[in-house]
């Protein structure tokens, strides 16, 4: 009698590193845009934004949005992409939120989609976690930093103290200070 043996993982189709560096935050949303995703699932972004426009049902603000023209040109100069009208895009970009990601799996039927979308899926949890580590970085460094603070309070109080000058009577000050007439 022979066991089964369990299934390998297989290698990721696009690495989780090039995923996460096409995540961006905007209106407070960690989204993707329409023209990357599309170059992930190997597919035209018209033919991408049709498939989209034929079950726009599917997604409602919160799963997907359109730029504004200010976020437009502003993403298009961080990341370098063709001027409107210039053979580029004539359209503003739409972006997806991880939930308009996970409902792409259903309106995108095929097998590179489905990897595809596993592998995206994973890079949100992964940044979630990453973001999750450094407030609780933050938490304690600002905790420390309450606790020092008290502390070094009173070392300075000490410190400038010492710095004052001793004055016996009759004692001169030596030196000269500015805007003193002596």
């Amino acid at each position: 009698m022979t066991k089964k043996k369990p299934p390998i993982a297989t290698k990721a189709l696009v690495p989780v590193e090039l995923i996460e560096r096409r995540i961006y935050l905007i209106r407070e949303h960690k989204v993707m845009l329409d023209s990357e995703l599309a170059e992930l699932y190997q597919v035209p972004t018209k033919v991408f934004n049709q498939a989209i426009s034929r079950n726009r049902n599917r997604f409602p603000e919160d799963f997907m949005f359109q730029l504004t023209l200010e976020e437009d040109e502003s993403l298009r100069s961080q990341i370098v992409t063709s001027k409107m009208g210039r053979g580029g895009r004539r359209y503003r970009a739409f972006v997806f939120t991880e939930q308009g990601v996970a409902m792409l799996s259903s309106v995108l039927n095929s097998e590179r989609a489905v990897q595809v979308n596993i592998t995206i899926m994973r890079a949100f949890v992964r940044l979630r976690e990453m973001m999750d580590s450094n407030k609780e970085l933050a938490a304690k460094l600002n905790a420390l930093e309450k606790k020092y603070d008290s502390q070094f309070a009173v070392v300075f109080q000490a410190i400038r103290k010492l710095m004052q000058p001793t004055r016996g009577l009759g004692s001169r000050r030596i030196g000269f200070r500015a805007g003193e007439n002596d």
